[in-house]
């Protein structure tokens, strides 16, 4: 599969929120618990710094991304950024696409640090591609995330300095 990552387009948000969603489904990665609709949708990616969208060959929407400041004021300069990868393309490479193409716009944006506040411990494909990309884990907070079927499990805050 060939992968291309570009800033996202109006035309993009349908299957942008349909992604985002399945994971919110999922429950295993997400903090949110409610789904995006196509207004609401609309409003959240235009309110981000930057969005990413990874499309194959064909054109299709098959994952995104969202990249934002972590913070405010003296802490402003450092970012989050969330991942979403269609569940029909996991294990294709597509994260690691978002993930770098997310490192360099922060970058461009002024942003020193991409943290992630709330990686899932078990999130085990998520933590080996960071890990792999340089990111440093912080340590872990136990029982930092809620799972959909109400399980508390650990999470893991990463950083990279960009």
């Amino acid at each position: 599969m060939e992968i291309c990552v570009r800033g996202y387009t109006e035309a993009d948000v349908s299957a942008m929120c349909a992604i985002w969603n399945e994971v919110v489904r999922e429950g295993k990665a997400f903090p949110q618990e409610e789904e995006l609709t196509a207004e609401s949708g609309r409003a959240f990616f235009a309110e981000q710094t930057h969005c990413g969208v990874a499309v194959d060959e064909t054109g299709a929407v098959v994952g995104l991304y969202i990249l934002h400041p972590n913070n405010i004021g003296r802490c402003g300069h450092i970012c989050n950024a969330s991942y979403a990868v269609s569940p029909a393309c996991r294990g294709r490479h597509v994260g690691e696409h978002l993930v770098r193409n997310s490192m360099e716009m922060g970058k461009r944006f002024g942003f020193a640090v991409l943290q992630f506040n709330a990686v899932v411990a078990t999130n085990l494909p998520a933590r080996r591609l960071y890990e792999r990309l340089g990111f440093v884990q912080l340590g872990v907070i136990p029982g930092g995330f809620r799972s959909k079927d109400g399980v508390y499990e650990d999470i893991c805050p990463y950083y990279h300095l960009l």
